[in-house]
């Protein structure tokens, strides 16, 4: 029996008079039970057909054709085409969150900052099954311990800002399922989540799935986590079906040229030195460049060293007599690593682990507590956190970022002309023409079109915007160039693109990358060294080949099992991925831990450049595989 069947289903928008078709005559269907993957690019209209199954269509938009029909199995012989249900009427909103729940991508703008958990999904089960509250909460406390809180009780009475993003997204489940839905739709439900709490979310749902019995529309451009989840497989380009079938079809035998192109623009662990990933649609021409920057000396000295980084915060408040409940967490654990000139060295971890915040110290954006921050360029050396006043803005053109969100790190009221002009009219490089010349080349650089510099941020897409920020980072030529997060909100296709822009510019420019992830595949893709961090501290630090044949720590093993693979020979244990998240250190060797007579851990060689953080007298024949 199908919970779902959709038929010829035609969406319009209507923006500035003009009408457009944003989906064209979609055919689907979600057998009860089952897991079906929709999958496509952003803007292909995937999450557009989730709003009108939901009945949550904007004002611009509206159904133009087609059903959407719904069978409940707990009245199978009555099926309800929700295509012609009002918006607002008393039928839609029964079924929606009653009986169709719904788990949306950014679960921190979904959840209300100023109620309890426990009150909103209070709220969605009091809505459509009326109860005496204690029995609500009894009830609300029994899902919220079935997603994983493990103080249910506790958990009930939090915000959503008191909530890591795992946890979050967890609360989010709770609200859907409360109710006991026949269909959940899941819209791109761990985009934002690291490898290890993704798992725990993914297997939650296939629990929650056998054990009530309902049917899954997933809605993703992960290709790892529908071989890993789906049963059928639906792909979707700008609003048209382009193949469906079986997941065993879908993987191993494609047949669109589209389908077969997404596959080949995902970064995998297979990929050979030199392979670059094979973008959908490659980005505009970029001029010739000329010869690259000659190599540093193998004995030059590293360009960036960190050493003995410490950073501690302190959460709670204080009372006015002095007292409070106040914790502090060690954000930073006398972290310490190289970076030559010329290389890329990935960082990477769980989110709460102390990438960010390290990449802050080096940009001087947080005082560390104590350590220090080397920068040598050959020519001179520079304690980056000792300098002051006119010395630190005459250093800070040499290390600029590229950050995670385009959207919000760019202003939305200055043209791209003037974010790429602005660095440079800081620190005065150049006269007004000079500065338009640069602002010609960096758009040149990143591949992007001469007519958009008179365009606002608004009217570009995910990728474009990122090229933005990567053009505004390179507009002072600086050495150093730290990358946070900068494709985890982006497709597999656009990603490709900018990995493949940042790798290109690098061999150009001799660019340094300090490039910080929690995607592994990515890091594989990009970096020469990988150092892995957790709870603070960096427990391995590898050649990228090292660290991904012969990974020593359990933290690191952990992450890799966790990384869901498009391929169907290679399926995730979900079970064996990381019970507690992979930072739990209760499920590490004791070997890995620091003990009370054993001394301060310390970063034992490995060879040939590995090492990995152990008790001084640890063996660690014993211990890596």
């Amino acid at each position: 029996m199908d919970i779902l069947r959709i038929s010829d289903l035609r969406i319009g928008f209507t923006i500035h008079g003009l009408a457009r078709d944003v989906v064209k005559g979609v055919s689907l269907r979600v057998p009860a039970g089952k897991t079906v993957a929709l999958v496509g690019e952003s803007g292909s209209g995937k999450s557009v057909i989730s709003q009108a199954i939901m009945g949550l269509l904007p004002r611009a938009g509206g159904i133009t054709g087609g059903e959407i029909l719904f069978r409940d199995p707990q009245a199978p012989e009555t099926v309800v085409d929700i295509a012609t249900l009002p918006a607002e009427g008393k039928g839609i909103r029964a079924l929606r969150g009653g009986r169709i729940g719904m788990i949306f991508q950014e679960p921190m703008s979904s959840l209300s900052p100023v109620h309890t958990i426990g009150n909103q999904i209070e709220e969605a089960l009091l809505l459509h099954r009326p109860m005496p509250k204690p029995e609500a909460r009894e009830l609300i406390e029994a899902m919220l311990k079935r997603v994983g809180f493990k103080n249910p009780k506790r958990a009930f009475g939090l915000y959503s800002f008191e909530l890591s993003g795992g946890l979050r997204q967890r609360a989010m489940l709770a609200m859907a399922l409360i109710c006991q839905p026949a269909l959940l739709i899941a819209d791109e439900p761990t985009t934002a989540l690291d490898v290890t709490i993704q798992a725990q979310v993914l297997d939650l749902m296939r629990d929650l799935q056998a054990e009530m019995g309902m049917a899954i529309l997933l809605i993703t451009h992960d290709l790892g986590v529908v071989a890993n989840m789906a049963d059928e497989v639906v792909v979707i380009f700008h609003g048209e079906i382009m193949e469906r079938g079986t997941v065993e079809d879908i993987f191993r035998r494609p047949r669109h040229p589209y389908l077969k192109a997404l596959l080949d623009a995902s970064p995998h662990f297979d990929m050979q030195d030199g392979e670059r990933l094979v973008a959908l649609r490659e980005a505009r021409p970029r001029p010739a460049v000329a010869a690259p920057p000659p190599k540093p000396a193998a004995d030059a000295a590293p360009l960036l060293s960190v050493r003995g980084l410490h950073k501690t915060y302190v959460t709670g408040s204080r009372s006015f007599f002095g007292k409070g409940n106040q914790t502090s967490v060690k954000a930073v654990n006398d972290v310490g690593f190289d970076i030559r000139r010329g290389e890329c060295l990935g960082l990477v971890g769980e989110s709460g682990c102390g990438k960010t915040t390290v990449s802050k110290i080096i940009m001087r954006a947080v005082t560390p507590d104590s350590g220090e921050v080397i920068f040598d360029d050959g020519r001179e050396r520079v304690d980056v956190l000792g300098l002051e006043g006119e010395d630190l803005r005459k250093f800070r053109p040499r290390v600029q970022m590229i950050f995670q969100d385009p959207v919000s790190s760019l202003s939305p009221r200055m043209t791209v002309m003037n974010i790429l002009r602005e660095p440079l009219v800081i620190h005065g490089r150049g006269d007004q023409a000079g500065q338009d010349e640069r602002v010609r080349t960096l758009m040149q650089d990143v591949g992007l079109d001469m007519r958009f510099l008179n365009r606002y941020p608004h009217s570009f897409s995910g990728g474009q915007r990122q090229r933005i920020g990567i053009a505004r980072a390179l507009a002072l030529d600086p050495d150093l160039i730290i990358c946070d997060e900068p494709v985890s909100a982006l497709d597999v296709s656009v990603q490709a693109q900018i990995l493949n822009l940042l790798k290109d510019l690098q061999a150009e420019r001799g660019l340094t990358f300090l490039f910080i992830s929690h995607n592994l595949a990515v890091v594989n893709y990009m970096a020469d060294r990988i150092a892995v961090m957790a709870n603070g501290r960096i427990v391995e630090l590898a050649p990228r080949h090292a660290l991904f044949d012969r990974p020593a720590h359990p933290y690191t093993r952990a992450l890799l099992r966790s990384v869901p693979f498009a391929d169907l020979d290679r399926r995730l244990d979900f079970k064996l991925a990381a019970p507690g998240g992979a930072s739990d250190d209760s499920h590490w060797d004791k070997a890995f831990k620091a003990g009370p007579d054993e001394g301060a851990l310390t970063h034992l060689p490995l060879g040939d450049g590995h090492f990995v953080l152990a008790r001084p007298n640890a063996d660690m024949r014993e211990l890596v595989p």
